[in-house]
């Protein structure tokens, strides 16, 4: 393998983005698994996940409509934080212009 410079592939290390044990107060569930709206612009979620790429972890957050089921608001950043949860918010709102009702989970 070294005459011909190939090295053995390793697997990744499991990395963890999500730590329940924490005081913090947590958002009441306004949603209650109601995933089918009525309207668009009324029912926004959100998610982050992570990708991995050769200089390190990538994150992305995105704000899906549920009536719609489109993406209204995006963000990348090489930190998981609350800056970047906060940055696809405010793009779906630029982007989209809801009413004062909206119910975010």
């Amino acid at each position: 393998m070294r005459e011909r410079g190939l090295k053995g592939a390793q697997k990744r290390r499991f990395h963890c983005t999500t730590d329940s044990r924490h005081s913090l107060q947590i958002a009441p569930n306004t949603l209650n698994r109601d995933f089918d709206p009525t309207e668009s612009n009324r029912t926004w979620a959100g998610d982050v996940t992570y990708i991995a790429t050769e200089e390190g972890w990538l994150y992305l957050a995105v704000m899906l409509d549920l009536f719609s089921r489109r993406v209204v608001g995006w963000s990348v950043s090489s930190t998981n934080d609350t800056a970047l949860a906060s940055e696809a918010l405010r793009r779906a709102l630029v982007s989209r212009r809801p009413e004062a009702v909206l119910a975010l989970t």
